[in-house]
């Protein structure tokens, strides 16, 4: 088998990394939710209005942290990569990448950084879609060390 046989191709950049059925999943169920909360608000007739919208400011946050779960991504371009993860956003350099991981059992993606630290990637995960997960993961893993200075960096 010939080198680049043994190596998957990195994709085409710039590309967005994100678990679709996992977003598609929450954003759905708390469309639904904020509908069901909302409907009910206004179907029970003995509710003032200030009962009514304490459901809806309710079934907002409860919207509103589906939404938020939902933000994990991963976006990589030509300079480095840009890592959404639920609250937090870091921009990192291709140089800063050493190992992309993502192990049996692991929730999601790590970055192991050129700093000693290790970056979780939310946006790459296994949960529902553990094939597209891994796909991912070795997307990224070929990008980095395409790019970057890991270990098989000529």
């Amino acid at each position: 088998m010939s080198e680049s046989a043994a190596r998957p191709v990195p994709p085409a950049l710039p590309v967005t990394f994100r678990p679709n059925r996992t977003r598609a999943v929450l954003l759905g169920v708390g469309s639904a939710m904020f509908v069901t909360i909302g409907s009910i608000a206004f179907l029970l007739e003995n509710l003032s209005p200030g009962e009514r919208v304490s459901f809806l400011v309710t079934a907002a946050l409860m919207t509103s942290v589906l939404v938020l779960l939902s933000r994990p991504k991963v976006v990589a371009d030509e300079a480095g990569v840009t890592v959404v993860n639920l609250t937090s956003t870091r921009r990192l350099e291709w140089a800063q990448i050493l190992r992309v991981n993502l192990r049996p059992g692991d929730p999601w993606v790590f970055l192991d950084l050129s700093d000693g630290t290790s970056l979780p990637a939310l946006g790459i995960q296994p949960g529902v879609a553990k094939q597209q997960a891994i796909g991912d993961a070795r997307a990224l893993r070929a990008l980095a060390e395409a790019r970057g200075t890991g270990p098989h960096h000529h």
